[in-house]
């Protein structure tokens, strides 16, 4: 990884993206995305998570934190790992889920051809810090996140959208995760 996507200073805010492998619209059941939810509350509860921004698509997610505590490599790392479980597990028992079958063979897939793995892969590896550390990057990075429903056809407005911290931002009310605004 080059020097450009690590984090440096935990403490300055950093833009990252969790992405599905193959892209996988895994998060458009809601179920999935609550897994999402409670394990970045749990994140900040329990590592030191600070969570300025957050949005969660169908197959992605992107945050804008920073931690006093750990490190936010740490913590993405622990993130992933236990989610990547949660998420595959949740999809093994779920009995309505359609597209069972096809995303565990997927996940498998992609777990028996990459050596970091045991048995299934759910997140790619990478995840792409880039510091926020000056205010016309980290208003550019907070607008683009915040609108990607919007582009994506989900909602009129940022604020309609319940996976987000655009309501937090543009109505003053609280979402599903309590944020540090700057």
């Amino acid at each position: 990884m080059s020097s450009k996507y690590k984090v440096h200073d935990d403490a300055i805010p950093h833009i990252i993206t969790c992405t599905t492998i193959g892209w996988i619209d895994v998060f458009s059941r809601e179920v999935y995305k609550n897994l999402v939810v409670d394990s970045l509350s749990y994140c900040q509860i329990n590592k030191g998570l600070v969570i300025h921004a957050w949005v969660i698509m169908t197959n992605h997610i992107h945050l804008i934190v920073s931690s006093q505590i750990n490190s936010i490599p740490f913590i993405i790392r622990d993130f992933k790992k236990y989610t990547s479980k949660q998420i595959v597990q949740s999809i093994a028992n779920n009995p309505i889920e359609s597209r069972k079958e096809w995303m565990l063979n997927l996940f498998a897939y992609a777990g028996r051809n990459n050596n970091n793995n045991k048995d299934i892969q759910f997140w790619r590896q990478d995840y792409h810090p880039i510091a926020l550390d000056d205010d016309d990057k980290y208003n550019q990075r907070l607008h683009y996140l915040h609108e990607n429903p919007v582009r994506s056809g989900f909602v009129w407005e940022p604020w309609h959208y319940k996976y987000s911290s655009a309501i937090d931002y543009y109505q003053g009310e609280k979402g599903l995760l309590p944020l540090k605004i700057l």
